[in-house]
């Protein structure tokens, strides 16, 4: 079964949860961009070639206005047909800032972003891609615009995987990827619903940094097309006040036995306690576990003997 993801945040009574982990400090904006006119943007020309952005391959690219209401310009990757030659179109603005230190490991990138489906029958696919700066591809996010599924790939040899989530071509989506430079982990969050759990950087022992996070638009049929687009704007690189990419619980809801479920999405190998209150005053611990793959799936068999439950997840250090 797929899991599709909405425009907004599904909210479930009788229960709280807190997160795991909060930073302290504020975020430093290392890239920004509006892709607005006061920022040097011309809406008639290609995207490549300016304000220092680089590209690959052939075909439209550019930019609009107002297709995200009341957000000004946008830039788009698609729609107009590449050279016969091509099958695939990349565009990469390089970030040029030092490499991630010590004790502010962990980056974000965030963009909101819409996939605008073909009207010709014909469906391609849209990637976020990473770099490092020796020009090593760390990992890519991909919308699969024939299935409307979300896969991702690592720089293995495994070929893609699934999220299990699909995408829709209606909604236009906040995307946050979250990078632990220092722990080798990435997450991918789409309207606060995480849909990649942790996952390494890299599985090769590449370089643990950042040139570029590129928007790539890949034919499904080469010389046949879509005229699909990708939509995307506030394309943001920040560093964060924190050492960990910041846990979350989410709800799952009332099972057929009344039994509540919800998943901890958090850094691979960090241990975390998941705690239960009625009143928040008492907690009554439920387990502890060890995330080797940066996910916990827990059910709470406790939950039908109580009107209200309140679940934290407290991270418990060596």
């Amino acid at each position: 079964m797929k899991a599709v993801l909405l425009g907004a945040a599904l909210v479930l009574g009788g229960v709280a949860l807190g997160n795991a982990a909060t930073a302290e400090g504020v975020p430093q904006t290392l890239f920004y961009t509006g892709f607005e006119a006061g920022e040097g943007y011309n809406a008639g020309k290609p995207l490549r070639g300016q304000q220092g952005w680089l590209g690959e391959g052939s075909g439209g690219n550019g930019l609009v206005r107002d297709f995200f209401e009341g957000m000004g310009q946008q830039a788009f990757l698609g729609f107009a047909p590449p050279a016969p030659k091509d099958t695939a179109l990349s565009v990469w603005r390089p970030f040029r800032v030092p490499a991630p230190p010590p004790e502010r490991p962990v980056w974000k990138f965030s963009v909101w972003m819409q996939i605008v489906d073909s009207t010709n029958g014909e469906y391609d696919d849209f990637r976020w891609s990473a770099y490092n700066t020796e020009g090593h591809r760390l990992f890519s996010l991909d919308f699969d615009n024939a299935s409307l599924e979300i896969n991702y790939l690592l720089d293995d040899t495994n070929g893609f995987r699934s999220t299990g989530f699909t995408f829709s071509t209606e909604v236009i989506y906040r995307l946050e990827i979250w990078m632990n430079f220092a722990r080798n982990n990435w997450q991918a969050v789409m309207n606060g619903q995480v849909v990649v759990d942790a996952q390494p950087l890299t599985t090769t022992g590449a370089r643990l940094d950042l040139s570029d996070l590129g928007a790539v638009w890949v034919l499904r049929t080469p010389g046949r097309p879509g005229d699909n687009y990708l939509l995307f704007d506030e394309y943001t690189l920040t560093s964060e006040p924190t050492d960990r990419i910041p846990a979350s619980l989410e709800a799952r809801g009332l099972n057929a036995r009344g039994e509540f479920e919800l998943y901890l999405h958090a850094e691979r190998h960090r241990t975390f306690a998941l705690e239960v209150s009625t009143n928040l005053i008492e907690w009554v611990s439920l387990g502890t576990n060890t995330l080797a793959e940066g996910w916990w799936f827990f059910v709470d068999a406790s939950a039908p003997g109580y009107p209200v439950s309140f679940y934290r997840a407290r991270e418990v250090l060596p």
